[in-house]
């Protein structure tokens, strides 16, 4: 009875003194549930909570060391240690004032952090997709006098700033006067200061920062920084425009201190699988410049205009028709070598453009092709190829009833480019355009009685009509051309035999690298006999079709040995065999030794190499021992010296997609006796190889690359590419050195030395300029 009274006692008292346990109070509209040491009534619409107060709004948390809740405003204010909690963000303050129905109010004295989770990439047909460094999540720090709440996701800062660096001490900070924090959106900051560790680094008077989860977000991309011997420091800026899910544009300017200015953009979509393209252009304008040279001249080359225009398409037509088309166009040959940093493009001597649209339908196929191609050999001569149009039909192979033959056939109509002209020296032009129509029907027999011994045969033949034609004067014998047509009729037989094959397996079970071997020797012997063309020297040959010779029988001759292991896929999994290195040796004897000078097969032949009745002995040698490992080399003999006339060597290594190193070399001999090949000044040797490094997680990497030239002891190219990102940052860079020589004169300057720049903040893209720098290396 004394411990009921007792109860009752101190529940008057509290109610005397106006402080209720929280079990005892009533329940807020708009507030789940309250905790605290102690709540008081102290108004009909007042409240207050006093010591670890917690209040639960919905998914938002509230904790602070006193809370007063005003009903009648649906307002609170908070005081001491606040913490606003709502799934992954956070704000604490010193003191807050807040509803705690919209959940919106303003913080002072405040520090908060927001995720951005990144879009889920799905792989659904029409999305344009910018890879990103890293998958993870991006946390937003942001810090102010005063942060005011004013949307779900959407924070106004003033005297304050933020970042997305994890750091402890971040490396970077964006600190305003003013700062709009739109999450998953734009940032927008007014009178902006971006600082690196603390030191101020750029003001501007507004800026707009992406906090979005979609990788493509409108915006600036950042500047990416360049030095290079001819052009001098640069800077390239470019902007970002998301036209649409599937869509989008770049806008690209360069500046540089000695040339002048570029401008260029890359437009690109992705309708779907079968409808996509990109195509970029660039326009560079640049004043005259002054090089000292190494002899006390000055050296001033004079300004210019030239532009470039690259792009590819691809579209799916009615009727299954697949096209595509494509162009690599610029105007200056001399400012397209010098303008790239790629070391490949730099040698590219070559403009062209054109498309090509393919079709089947049952057994029959069309491939129809355009085609414009001009080599250089100056910056004022050139030579133009290719086909306006080319449409070929093709009749697939179908069995004759009632024999074991095959038949199939096909015809071409093609209009062939093939002329030239020189600015400095007209005297030189020539025109071959012709316009060729072909038709090519075959039956085949192939005898595969025996797995050991197969014998592939045929029996071909071939009218070739040709619009004009190459009339030789018997006096001079000088060639010209005429507009007098020409007609070609032959027939091939060939037969392609395999075999004996001879096989030995080895069992090795106790070999840590394959359980068996097995060695297949496969000799093969190809005949074709072609009938003569008596008018071949009246042919314009312009390629493969054209370059036949009649009158002559071929051998093709050699031996291909295949070696295999019987190795395990992967641990606890079946083993399977694999073919690890395989070596041909292969020769063609010719009944007509003028058609030595015309065989593709071979890639030293040619007029210059002279006729022969034998070709060069060519050894192929292809080793991949394993998926981490593949090797290949290529020899040529001369058959009448027995000197090389040409090698080539080439391997990579791939390890765990973190190392991948290739390296290739070449060298083409001298053979004083064989014309094409006694003269020093076409020998070549070379070695090219390129390593790329990086970590697991890609935080770290690098590049190196470099083109040596043996025979003058000389490095063509090296570059040296490195890269470090973090979750919030990161900086790559890149050096190269270019040995001019070699490549279209009228530079004032015989190598180039260049040096790339770029950073990459959370958020924030960069990009690799037109020219090509820093490709691969930005994130």
């Amino acid at each position: 009875m004394l411990k009921v009274r007792s109860t009752v006692l101190l529940i008057a008292v509290l109610a005397l003194a106006g402080v209720r346990p929280a079990a005892a109070q009533d329940q807020i509209q708009g507030i789940d549930s309250i905790v605290a040491k102690i709540q008081r009534q102290i108004g009909q619409n007042h409240r207050q909570m006093i010591e670890n107060v917690e209040l639960k709004l919905g998914d938002t948390m509230l904790y602070a060391d006193e809370v007063e809740v005003f009903t009648d405003e649906d307002r609170l204010v908070a005081r001491g240690n606040v913490a606003l909690v709502q799934t992954t963000n956070r704000i604490t303050a010193d003191s807050a004032e807040f509803n705690y129905k919209t959940k919106l109010g303003t913080f002072r004295s405040a520090y908060g952090i927001a995720n951005i989770k990144p879009q889920i990439q799905t792989p659904a047909a029409g999305a344009i997709v910018v890879p990103t460094a890293t998958n993870q999540d991006t946390d937003v720090y942001f810090v102010g006098e005063v942060v005011e709440k004013i949307g779900p996701r959407k924070y106004k800062i003033t005297k304050g700033g933020f970042t997305t660096c994890v750091q402890p001490t971040p490396r970077w900070q964006l600190s305003a006067d003013t700062v709009v924090l739109n999450i998953e959106h734009y940032t927008f900051l007014r009178n902006a200061i971006f600082s690196v560790k603390g030191v101020p680094m750029l003001y501007t008077p507004i800026l707009y920062y992406p906090t979005k989860k979609d990788d493509r977000a409108t915006g600036f991309l950042i500047p990416t920084l360049g030095s290079t011997t001819l052009r001098g420091e640069s800077i390239h800026n470019a902007f970002f425009w998301v036209l649409g899910r599937s869509e989008d544009l770049t806008v690209m300017h360069d500046w540089f201190s000695k040339t002048g200015q570029g401008y260029g953009s890359e437009y690109r979509y992705n309708f779907s699988g079968l409808s996509n393209g990109e195509i970029r252009g660039h326009v560079l304008k640049e004043h005259g410049a002054d090089y000292a040279q190494d002899d006390g001249t000055v050296f001033t080359r004079p300004g210019s205009t030239t532009y470039e225009i690259h792009g590819t398409a691809t579209q799916m037509l009615p009727e299954r028709i697949m096209a595509r088309g494509r162009v690599d166009y610029f105007s200056s040959i001399a400012e397209m070598q010098s303008f790239t940093m790629n070391y490949t493009n730099a040698y590219l001597n070559q403009r062209s453009f054109g498309g090509n649209a393919v079709g089947a339908w049952g057994a029959y196929s069309m491939n129809a092709t355009v085609d414009h191609t001009e080599y250089f050999s100056s910056t004022t001569a050139s030579a133009t190829s290719g086909s306006w149009p080319r449409v070929a039909l093709t009749r697939n192979e179908k069995l004759i009833p009632g024999t074991p033959l095959y038949f199939s056939a096909g015809g071409e109509y093609a209009g062939l480019l093939r002329h030239a002209q020189d600015t400095s020296d007209p005297v030189n032009d020539y025109n071959q355009d012709v316009t060729r129509l072909d038709f090519t029907p075959q039956v085949r027999f192939p005898f595969k009685k025996w797995q050991w011994f197969t014998v592939n045969s045929t029996l071909g033949w071939r009218e070739t009509h040709y619009s004009r034609s190459i009339a030789i004067d018997p006096v001079t014998n000088t060639t010209t051309t005429v507009e007098s047509d020409l007609n070609r009729r032959f027939f091939t037989m060939q037969a392609q035999v395999l075999g004996p094959v001879f096989t030995r397996v080895w069992d090795t079970p106790d070999n840590g690298y394959a359980e068996k071997f097995k060695h297949s020797v496969e000799p093969f012997l190809n005949i074709t006999r072609t009938s003569s063309i008596d008018n071949f020297n009246q042919i314009i040959q312009i390629d493969g079709t054209d370059i036949i010779v009649g009158g002559t029988t071929q051998y093709a001759y050699g031996v291909n040995n295949r070696f295999y292991a019987k190795r395990p896929l992967g641990p606890g999994l079946r083993s399977q065999p694999r073919e690890i290195l395989d070596v041909q040796v292969a020769q063609t004897y010719y009944t007509n030794s003028q058609a030595s000078q015309y065989d593709p097969r071979y890639t030293t032949s040619s007029n210059a190499a002279g006729a022969s009745n034998f070709s060069p002995i060519l050894i192929s040698v292809r080793g991949m021992p394993t998926d981490e490992i593949n090797a290949t080399a290529s020899i040529e003999i001369d058959s009448r010296y027995l000197a090389l006339r040409q090698v080539s060597a080439g391997g990579s290594y791939s390890w765990s997609g973190r190392v991948q190193t290739t390296a290739s070399w070449s060298k083409r001999a001298l053979i004083p006796q064989l014309l094409g090949f006694n003269d020093p000044s076409n020998l070549t040797q070379a070695i090219t190889a390129q390593s790329n490094v990086h970590t697991k997680d890609n935080r770290f990497g690098g590049i190196y690359s470099f083109s040596y030239d043996v025979l003058l002891g000389r490095m063509l190219n090296q570059r040296m590419s490195g890269f470090y990102n973090s979750q919030c940052c990161g900086v790559a860079f890149e050096y190269q050195t270019f040995n001019y020589g070699g490549i279209t004169a009228g530079l004032p300057v015989s190598a180039d030395h260049r040096f790339f720049l770029s950073f990459t903040l959370a958020g924030l893209g960069n990009f690799s300029p037109f020219n090509g720098a820093m490709s691969g290396m930005t994130r």
